[in-house]
């Protein structure tokens, strides 16, 4: 019986070789990754995507099993995120934190925010609300991660808790870590949008896309992350995938810039333009002004026609 228990530990039930065990790690923690920027971040935080019921239901067990995250928590912490972006209230800012802090310490930003109940209050709504995630996920949010630790054992033996160690850390290091905090310190970007956000490399395979950040957070509602020619998001693939099967749908992608042809000005066009240039930028801040009151007013006036719908109802 000892020497069984020994070989047990020493090989568990597979019995694999070393890089067999690496390979089977990794894809384990690429299926971890694909499951937080499709289902967490692009579907359920920015809803630029539906997905059918088989993905949707194996990307929550798969969390549950990986992670123990819950998806309102998670959606509400990331929802702020971009709303209080690099503010004394964005939960995880390293222009604010400091980039050592956010690095080292993404994940315990992550759980401090998480647990503050206005904030699931007013970025929470519309994620799961079903009976599985009252009764299991949301309940019962460790024991997920402690089956999968005995997975692993049983697999592999002693070296299993090391796979299992790796799966722990691979989210809290790359997401709350690499791309909370460097995608908002370094790298260059695309878009100069009103916040630090930056794309750390061109070519999002590792962290599934994401790497795009700066893509991300000027598109935010769109479920590509990829803009340029030469950038790749794989997680746009997956879910290209995932839509060639009728498993997804696709709501909204950045916009495509259409060029019309080229008008040539003559010389005298473009004098008077520079003559007048402070006239024709007070005419347009006027005009611009002008436009933005009526906008707000036609919001105003749908809000009001919402509440009287709601108070209706």
């Amino acid at each position: 019986m000892h020497d069984g228990l020994i070989q047990w530990l020493a090989h568990g039930y597979l019995d694999w070789a070393w890089w067999q065990i690496v390979i089977f790690t990794l894809v384990m923690t690429h299926i971890t990754i694909a499951s937080v920027t499709i289902f967490l971040h692009r579907c359920q935080a920015h809803r630029a995507l539906d997905l059918h019921a088989i993905p949707s239901h194996f990307f929550r067990f798969w969390l549950w099993l990986t992670t123990g995250m819950v998806t309102k928590e998670w959606a509400s912490v990331h929802r702020k995120h971009h709303a209080k972006c690099e503010s004394v209230e964005d939960p995880h800012s390293p222009q604010v934190l400091g980039i050592d802090t956010v690095l080292l310490r993404g994940a315990e930003l992550y759980k401090v925010e998480a647990a503050k109940k206005e904030t699931l209050e007013k970025f929470g709504h519309g994620t799961p609300d079903d009976w599985i995630e009252h009764k299991l996920y949301s309940r019962f949010t460790w024991q997920g991660v402690g089956l999968m630790l005995i997975i692993d054992l049983f697999l592999f033996g002693a070296i299993g808790a090391t796979v299992w160690a790796v799966q722990m850390l691979w989210i809290p290091i790359t997401a709350a870590g690499v791309i909370n905090g460097i995608g908002h310190y370094w790298g260059y970007r695309n878009y100069d949008c009103e916040d630090a956000s930056t794309n750390i490399v061109p070519w999002g395979i590792l962290i599934g896309g994401e790497e795009l950040h700066n893509n991300h957070h000027t598109y935010a509602t769109s479920a590509k992350l990829s803009n340029k020619w030469y950038e790749f998001d794989i997680g746009w693939a997956y879910i290209c995938a995932l839509r060639s099967l009728g498993l997804a749908k696709v709501k909204k992608v950045p916009p495509k810039p259409i060029l019309s042809e080229v008008r040539p000005a003559d010389d005298k066009t473009l004098e008077a333009i520079i003559a007048n240039r402070y006239e024709i930028m007070a005419r347009y801040s006027k005009t611009l002004k002008r436009c933005i009151a009526n906008e707000f007013q036609h919001m105003q006036e749908f809000a009001s026609h919402l509440k009287d719908a709601r108070d209706w109802l």
